[in-house]
């Protein structure tokens, strides 16, 4: 498991009986998680004295308890800011997990000695895309909602990369690759984190199980001669961090040699001392 462990305006205080209580900057959170099935005792004062809370709700959906919470606020991750509130559907705008994966993204583009080009896929708030721009990468941002680009560039502004070399692309992705393809556009390295299911703006409809090969074939053929690497994060129950590495094995690795690594990403809890587990990830280099 890769652990998302330097956080500073983030923990994860606690997780029981469907639910993990949360700390972002000065404020406290108790949002539902489904890995969280054990039933164990919550002494942590805040998941009664907390900001917000986000309750399920028995025909579907949820809403929000927001309490003393503002309508927005910052938090930090080393030189980087984001932009934080309270969503539809339980988010925030920010997955701390992935902090792991700009760690790593960051390490591998300052230690290629070489300009390096990046394209974010389902690209949502921009954190990766801010991380890799942090790093010296010129970054193509792409994603099919207008509302989140331009929140990812208000994130751009907040860590003072409003300048850097960022394209904010707002389109469907396949789509896009499509035609960065025909323009013989190519990029060094792809991150995608594509949902489990949705739907395109002509009504098209995306599930992973059956998209995510193809998608990912369709991508080979964007990255450049000296690819340097590929993230693919998945949120889907059920999708191992295996099958992952067999897609990357047989469509970036058979092209360009290499290797893949996958793995859950974690966040540790900090009053139990254990991690809470949180999606899958794979990392491919050449």
């Amino acid at each position: 498991m890769w652990i998302a462990d330097q956080w500073k305006d983030f923990e994860v205080l606690d997780c029981s009986k469907g639910e993990k209580l949360e700390r972002w900057g000065d404020y406290y959170l108790v949002r539902p998680d489904p890995q969280a099935i054990w039933e164990t005792p919550r002494r942590n004062p805040h998941w009664n004295d907390r900001d917000a809370r986000y309750r399920r709700s028995e025909s579907g959906g949820g809403s929000w308890d927001k309490g003393r919470l503002p309508a927005a606020w910052q938090i930090q991750y080393g030189e980087l800011r984001f932009n934080v509130k309270p969503m539809n559907f339980k988010h925030t705008g920010l997955f701390p997990e992935q902090a792991a994966n700009w760690d790593w993204a960051m390490g591998k583009i300052r230690k290629a000695g070489r300009p390096i080009s990046v394209l974010n896929l389902f690209a949502y708030t921009g954190a990766a895309t801010l991380a890799c721009a942090k790093a010296g990468a010129q970054v193509c941002h792409v994603d099919a909602a207008k509302g989140m680009v331009a929140w990812g560039k208000e994130n751009a502004a907040a860590s003072g990369l409003q300048e850097a070399p960022i394209r904010w692309i707002v389109d469907d992705c396949a789509k896009f690759v499509e035609r960065e393809i025909r323009r013989g556009r190519r990029y060094d390295a792809i991150i995608m984190d594509p949902p489990s299911y949705g739907r395109g703006p002509g009504g098209e409809v995306w599930k992973l199980e059956t998209n995510l090969w193809p998608f990912v074939s369709l991508c080979a053929g964007v990255l450049s001669e000296e690819p340097l690497f590929v993230i693919i994060n998945s949120y889907t129950t059920g999708l191992s961090p295996s099958v992952l590495s067999y897609v990357t094995e047989s469509i970036f690795t058979k092209k360009f040699g290499g290797r893949s690594e996958s793995r859950e990403l974690g966040l540790p809890v900090t009053d139990t001392g254990l991690v809470l587990p949180c999606g899958a990830t794979c990392r491919w280099e050449r």
